[in-house]
């Protein structure tokens, strides 16, 4: 069965916030990429949704459903879809909602039809390998640092926001102006969005909590309690907040919903695919045949190795994270490194805070 989004949701107001009716394209047809259009929809602007398999997307436009990253769920006919990156020309915004991986080559295709005046936020939760860029620092590298960007990060699994379930958000930008604009598109009686102006500190902690929910994946498929899991969510976010400020962040973002909050979420929920990864892991499979059946991209994997250099540039001790590493990498065994975390030199909970 077809579910109308947001169906449940019955007289959903959608000038909640009176917003002026946007153009708006979606770059990546995952399934948050879907999700959002199908919200930005409700909200009464005007989207396309583009994909870059143009067999798929003619196959979701006769459907209208995109059965494998958001399956049961109706997309309206007012949602346009495109394999035509130039869809994104005449957009006030465009949602760049491809993972990390891809962002470079997709950045680099519809960049050439970007104009001034149109605003790129970044959706995708992860490090590039090599640039150590986060997305928002891709889109500025391809697209010309002239460009507007600013973030939308935090607990937002697809399925509940394409449902229409109560969601809440952050729109980061060190542009307070750009911040607030994606907060007038976004919000809707069931979708909160707050504003922040530590774009870092909330791109560093929507990627670190990907590596530490793969740790708390790791920590079930070994069987471990909760006391466990919530040492580690802890000591984890902990290790978020000392890169974060080193990378010169604020240290009260990673107490608010891009830090904290999408931790929980990612790390206790059974639909996330980085805590997924851990499980199997802890489960003893191994890292390539993990990968190789699954559709969607966990960001966590790649996102390790970036974080580990960032932690070697800036100086940071990121001792979960490490571990995280090796298990993934090093092909070390989930339960010494378990051990290895226990046994280290003891400290001061607040040591390097």
């Amino acid at each position: 069965m077809i579910i109308h989004a947001g169906q449940e949701k019955a007289g959903l107001n959608v000038n909640f916030m009176k917003n002026k009716r946007e153009t708006i394209a979606v770059m990546g047809c995952g399934g948050w990429g879907t999700a959002l259009s199908l919200l930005l929809c409700q909200a009464g602007h005007r989207v396309t949704l583009w994909g870059i398999d143009a067999a798929y997307v003619d196959k979701m436009r006769c459907s209208r459903e995109n059965s494998i990253f958001l399956p049961g769920i109706n997309l309206p006919l007012e949602i346009g879809l495109s394999s035509d990156p130039a869809c994104v020309k005449g957009a006030g915004v465009i949602v760049a909602a491809t993972p990390t991986l891809y962002m470079r080559g997709v950045c680099e295709m519809f960049s050439k039809y970007i104009s001034a005046g149109q605003l790129v936020v970044n959706v995708a939760k992860g490090i590039e390998e090599g640039t150590l860029l986060t997305g928002t620092g891709i889109i500025r590298d391809v697209c010309g640092k002239a460009v507007k960007v600013a973030g939308l990060y935090g607990p937002s699994h697809a399925e509940e926001v394409a449902l229409g379930m109560p969601t809440t958000i952050v729109a980061a930008s060190p542009d307070s102006n750009a911040a607030a604009r994606v907060q007038r598109v976004f919000m809707t009686e069931t979708f909160r969005v707050y504003t922040n102006t530590d774009l870092t500190g909330a791109e560093i902690g929507a990627a670190l909590k990907n590596v530490i929910a793969i740790a708390a994946g790791v920590c079930d498929g070994l069987g471990f309690g909760d006391n466990a899991k919530s040492a580690l969510l802890t000591r984890g976010l902990a290790e978020a907040r000392r890169l974060g400020i080193a990378m010169g962040a604020r240290g009260a973002t990673f107490g608010g919903l891009t830090g904290l909050g999408d931790l929980i979420t990612t790390c206790v929920s059974p639909h996330g695919r980085n805590r997924s990864v851990g499980v199997r892991l802890g489960q003893g499979e191994k890292l390539e045949d993990i990968l190789s059946d699954m559709h969607q991209v966990a960001e966590g994997v790649r996102t390790t190795r970036s974080v580990c250099e960032l932690a070697e540039k800036y100086g940071v001790d990121m001792p979960i994270t490490s571990e995280v590493f090796r298990m993934l990498f090093e092909d070390k065994d989930p339960m010494l490194s378990g051990r290895d975390l226990m046994q280290r030199e003891p400290r001061s909970e607040l040591e390097a805070e």
